[in-house]
């Protein structure tokens, strides 16, 4: 089905103060906060197991919230920058600020003092200011590099958005002052690429003959293309995840590396998603596919169980 690009322009709506504050709150996308999760990434992974004690789990938690403001700001920038675009898409054009429903103004406002918020947090929470350059950082590639330019560019688009996720790992690292695998990273830059495939290429289906006049970037990528990009991530992801388990310092190496044990839960959730694109025709939206489709978020939990269950029955020596 084609759509036709809407050029009228959409007066803003008067709202009142409560939907006015509900349409904010939905445009900062609480149900995305979930991607910070990857902020507890070297807290569970510490060979000072350190989710046991409770100010690690405290700092981390902090860290977790400073984010969640800043992607709310960005996802806020994002929306106000793709506002246009957005009235042209059949899902996002119901969305608060191209409906004209939130004013822009008070996405901006709100925007800034999001940001203006969570770096003097951020500093706070790490005074050697380690944390306050990777939420910077952050901020400046996902709200203003990518928003403005690298969100256009192929290929670039979506190692963006990889980035995000590292910055995310690392910033957890860095809090707690301890390191994370280099193996480890890998493996959370290859699943978000995955996803942000995924996202691409149900976003290439669903807009058909229109993607370009919605996401320019759009018309550099071709369905053939994306499927052999999701192949080769897919086998790069099993392989990598496979390597960081293997070589995982927080667990015994003998008789054998007991987190491989959690490998056949990645492959099955990595399968299952694949699934979700191809047959169900789903993708746009990965952190709402985590939390509906059961299959999927079983095979999270029971990888999360497994593992934590692993690192507290078999402590590093």
């Amino acid at each position: 089905m084609k759509l036709q690009s809407t050029s009228e322009t959409i007066t803003p709506q008067k709202t009142s103060l409560l939907a006015a504050l509900g349409y904010l709150i939905k445009t900062m996308r609480p149900k995305q906060w979930i991607k910070n999760i990857f902020v507890f990434t070297a807290l569970a992974f510490s060979e000072q197991r350190l989710w046991m004690q409770p100010m690690p789990m405290l700092e981390t938690l902090a860290a977790f919230a400073i984010f969640c403001m800043a992607a709310s700001a960005i996802y806020l920038i994002n929306d106000l920058v793709d506002i246009e675009k957005d009235r042209a898409h059949p899902r996002k054009r119901s969305r608060p600020l191209a409906s004209g429903k939130l004013s822009p103004v008070l996405a901006w406002v709100t925007a800034l003092v999001l940001i203006v918020t969570a770096l003097p947090l951020a500093y706070l929470l790490d005074t050697d200011g380690g944390f306050l350059v990777v939420l910077a950082t952050y901020v400046i590639i996902q709200g203003i590099l990518y928003s403005y330019l690298l969100k256009n560019i192929v290929i670039l688009d979506i190692l963006t958005i990889a980035a995000g996720f590292i910055l995310r790992a690392v910033a957890g690292g860095v809090v707690l002052d301890i390191p994370i695998t280099p193996w480890l990273l890998v493996c959370m830059g290859l699943l978000a690429v995955f996803l942000g495939i995924g996202k691409r290429r149900h976003e290439l289906v669903l807009l058909a003959d229109s993607a370009g006049e919605h996401r320019r970037i759009l018309q550099e990528y071709s369905l053939p293309l994306l499927d052999q990009m999701l192949s080769i991530v897919t086998a790069s992801i099993i392989m990598a995840y496979s390597m960081a388990t293997f070589s995982a310092p927080v667990v015994p190496q003998e008789p054998f590396p007991v987190l491989m044990c959690t490998i056949p839960f990645v492959v099955y959730g990595i399968f299952r998603y694949l699934y979700l694109i191809y047959i169900r025709g789903e993708g746009g939206t990965p952190e709402e596919l985590l939390l509906q489709d059961r299959p999927l978020a079983g095979s999270f939990v029971l990888w999360a169980l497994t593992a934590l269950a692993l690192l507290f029955l078999f402590p590093s020596a």
